[in-house]
């Protein structure tokens, strides 16, 4: 466990540097009358990952934490099946974005992720659904005025989305 943490912290902080550069190309700061610049979420997010990344391997070294100090494995088996369930539903996620956009493929993951997954109560997981893709596309479209994608089901945008809009805005 303690050597995983060092690993992970470094891989991850290299990331976040890589994720840096890569989003500097673009405006970070904020553009006036538009809002942020097309790589100021990114950059500021592995910013702040970056800062994580420090910060674990300054427990590591100081050995602080519970991980530090660890000599069991890093992942047993029941771990390892928990880990790939929920990096397969999270990729499938983001490739069903593609095909039902990001308002149809969240609330389909929530569902699975919060009902399959977590055995939450119905109605957390009908909450959350709902409620999240509005959030979503309030504080991206509406007000960051980012764009993301429909997917083939933009026509919720418009049932849904913009009447709420109208209502609230």
């Amino acid at each position: 466990m303690r050597r995983m943490e060092i690993i992970m912290a470094i891989v991850m902080g290299l990331c976040s540097i890589g994720l840096m550069i890569k989003s500097a190309e673009l405006e970070i700061g904020w553009i006036p009358d538009e809002g942020p610049g097309g790589g100021a979420f990114p950059f500021w997010l592995a910013a702040g990952m970056l800062v994580c990344c420090i910060w674990i391997a300054f427990n590591w070294w100081q050995r602080t934490s519970p991980p530090s100090t660890s000599v069991e494995a890093f992942m047993d088996r029941p771990a390892l099946i928990l880990f790939i369930i929920a990096a397969g539903s999270l990729a499938l996620m983001i490739g069903l974005v593609h095909l039902i956009g990001i308002y149809g493929s969240v609330p389909i993951f929530l569902v699975f992720y919060l009902r399959l997954f977590g055995n939450h109560s119905l109605r957390l997981t009908s909450a959350l659904a709902l409620t999240i893709p509005v959030a979503i596309f309030f504080f991206f479209e509406v007000t960051l005025k980012i764009t993301l994608p429909k997917g083939s089901i933009e026509w919720i945008e418009r049932v849904i989305f913009f009447p709420l809009y109208e209502i609230f805005l």
